[in-house]
């Protein structure tokens, strides 16, 4: 039996459940201008996932990068969220 694609499926899965909250705290604590952390860490992870020769581990930092990439979008889309008051405002943050 190959389980290599349930890995990367269950992993692709737990890696998008995780960016959804990490976008909401984000914005909560740095607003959007924090994206460029997410989007050098999405270059980062697909390079690295370019240079894996592992079948299981390059395809998930491959997935890893681009949900980083994702975030960015993610990012200001929550911060119209935000201002529409679906999601609560830092108060102790500036706007």
């Amino acid at each position: 039996m190959n389980f290599i694609g349930l890995i990367i499926a269950v992993a692709t899965f737990l890696t998008i459940g995780l960016f959804h909250p990490i976008v909401i705290k984000s914005e909560y604590y740095f607003g959007t201008r924090c994206w460029w952390v997410f989007c050098l860490a999405g270059i980062a992870f697909i390079v690295a996932s370019l240079f894996t020769a592992n079948d299981i581990l390059s395809p998930i930092l491959g997935v890893i990068g681009c949900s980083c990439l994702w975030s960015i979008l993610e990012l200001f889309e929550q911060k119209k969220r935000v201002e529409r008051g679906w999601f609560p405002k830092n108060p102790k943050r500036k706007y």
